[in-house]
């Protein structure tokens, strides 16, 4: 099945209040150069944490939006794509139906998905909503990220189409089993278990696997 795409790209920009991000993105048409770190004339202000071969792109659902709207209606004008800061928006694909591993075809480009969005505090400065992120997570409705594991040019009338699936673990599943179950070897076994999940993600279940315990995530959420 293949899926319309809409494309956006966006340039590092200062915040007052706040720490530089290139979340503001805009709809770009025609044909582009996807390389193995993302959209040309696209950028990341953190790359420790944005960015870097396993998030190279940045897809978010746009059925999400309207939900979002429901829930803020004072806000509700912001809630449309790519308010949160992503290069790819569609219909019909969600966390639910998108697995970690799964890879699809984009025009001469191959992608894999490599693990949910992990939200940060940017995204509660951006909305004007103070704990936003902290209700992306909560909630699943964070989107997802890809590595390109073959470049080549890409166009906003490319659809995108899935040409393999390697891994039984949703993207939902993937965030629910780091964010809302307690301590579990099992399940963070199932995780790892998960072809094409990314090294960062890898690295946290293992640690915690080998510590026995949950890091602190206040910093990534709260900006503190």
């Amino acid at each position: 099945m293949q899926h319309p795409v809409e494309v956006f790209t966006g340039k590092v920009r200062e915040y007052a209040g706040s720490r530089a991000s290139a979340i503001a993105k805009l709809q770009v048409d025609g044909e582009l150069t996807l390389t193995e770190r993302g959209l040309a004339g696209d950028e990341q202000a953190e790359k420790v944490i944005h960015g870097g071969p396993d998030r190279a792109l940045c897809h978010y659902p746009r059925e999400h939006y309207s939900q979002w709207a429901r829930e803020f209606p004072e806000q509700a004008a912001l809630f449309v794509a790519p308010a949160f800061g992503e290069n790819l928006s569609t219909d019909g694909l969600t966390e639910k139906n998108v697995y970690i591993g799964d890879i699809f075809r984009w025009g001469e480009a191959l992608i894999q998905v490599t693990q949910p969005r992990s939200p940060c505090f940017k995204v509660n400065f951006h909305f004007g909503i103070s704990d936003l992120s902290l209700l992306m997570q909560n909630s699943g409705r964070t989107g997802w990220l890809y590595r390109v594991i073959a470049a080549g040019k890409v166009a906003s009338d490319a659809p995108l189409e899935l040409v393999s699936r390697v891994s039984d673990v949703s993207v939902y599943d993937a965030a629910a089993i780091a964010w809302h179950t307690p301590f579990d070897v099992e399940q963070y076994h199932r995780l790892l278990s998960a072809a094409g999940l990314s090294v960062s993600w890898t690295r946290t279940m293992q640690k915690r696997r080998l510590s026995g315990k949950i890091e602190d995530n206040s910093r990534r959420l709260w900006g503190k």
